[in-house]
């Protein structure tokens, strides 16, 4: 296990440092940040002055060197745009995306897998058809299309729920948090529904192929023969073999939804790391940008690292090769 968990860290560290490189790179002749921080009245010296006060003039490794040094200690250097910290910025907007991203990953997991058991289960009912067609639909139609729909129907015909913003919040010092206001609680729903919907479909096709597929296995109709009951074949032995290919999957999707935050937090103007993005984007303004990047990256490696230990928790065959 030690082991293991020992190659699995070394791979995400060379990951991480991979990563750090392509977005520093990528971003680092991307435009030129100087003519977002100064004025038309700004003289040539003057502009000079502030690129070699940045370190702009230095050569790439340096810079690259410098930027890696710094994310480590949790400093990513001054927004361009905003003229702050980008830990601090990061450190405002990361509490709105997380909360948003759990409440999602949760709907997404807490109706995606035992929907996805049913429909394999079931496969005929006329539940299932309908709720199929319906997980189609929601794979095919875009986030932002059903974010729009929803702001339509529930925010402006009905006027239930409101359309934008993260409502009031509970400053608790390094946290703020929605949770503890009725604004707050109202105002997550319509976003966290919309950024739950795809990841929720695509849970329950996946379980329930995968489902289907054990289900079709010479063990399960042999277990049928022995005279087991159904419920100990479906949920005890058909369940924790679906479980092995679709933990990754799932893994994978929980860290999409942190990633791909950006569109729903776009469409309700969630003040979170997807909107600050957004914005950095559009500014050119490559601290945040390359910290965002970072940070993405560092919540895929994590959730990587836990589906890899998950993994070998549940699949007896890895413990027997390590």
């Amino acid at each position: 296990m030690f082991k293991f968990v020992s190659m699995r860290l070394l791979q995400s560290i060379v990951v991480m440092l991979v990563v750090g490189l392509i977005a520093f790179g990528l971003f680092r002749f991307v435009g030129d940040p100087i003519n977002n921080m100064v004025g038309q009245d700004t003289t040539l010296a003057e502009r000079e002055a502030l690129t070699e006060s940045l370190g702009l003039n230095d050569p790439f490794l340096v810079q690259y060197g410098r930027f890696i040094t710094k994310a480590v200690q949790g400093d990513f250097g001054m927004s361009y745009r905003l003229r702050q910290p980008v830990s601090g910025l990061i450190a405002e907007r990361f509490p709105a995306t997380l909360e948003l991203s759990l409440i999602s990953a949760f709907l997404a997991l807490a109706l995606g897998v035992p929907m996805g058991i049913y429909t394999a289960l079931k496969p005929k009912s006329l539940f299932t058809r309908g709720f199929m067609t319906l997980s189609l639909m929601g794979v095919s139609l875009p986030t932002f299309l059903i974010g729009i729909l929803l702001i339509l129907f529930f925010g402006v015909t009905l006027r239930w729920l409101p359309t934008f913003g993260r409502g009031e919040v509970v400053d608790l010092g390094w946290w703020t948090t929605g949770f503890l206001t009725a604004s707050g609680l109202k105002s997550l729903i319509l976003p966290a529904i919309t950024l739950a919907i795809f990841q929720m479909t695509l849970i329950v096709r996946l379980v329930r192929a995968e489902m289907l597929e054990v289900l079709r296995t010479d063990y399960i109709k042999f277990a049928h023969a022995r005279g087991l009951s159904p419920r100990l074949i479906n949920f005890s032995i058909a369940l924790r073999n679906t479980l092995v290919p679709v933990i990754t999957i799932i893994g994978l999707q929980v860290g999409s939804i942190i990633a791909f935050a950006i569109i729903t937090e776009s469409v309700f103007q969630w003040p979170g790391m997807g909107l600050l993005f957004i914005q950095a984007v559009s500014e050119v303004d490559i601290p945040v940008m390359a910290a965002y990047l970072l940070l993405i990256a560092f919540v895929f490696v994590v959730i990587n690292l836990i589906v890899d230990i998950l993994y070998f928790v549940v699949d007896p065959r890895l413990r027997v090769q390590s």
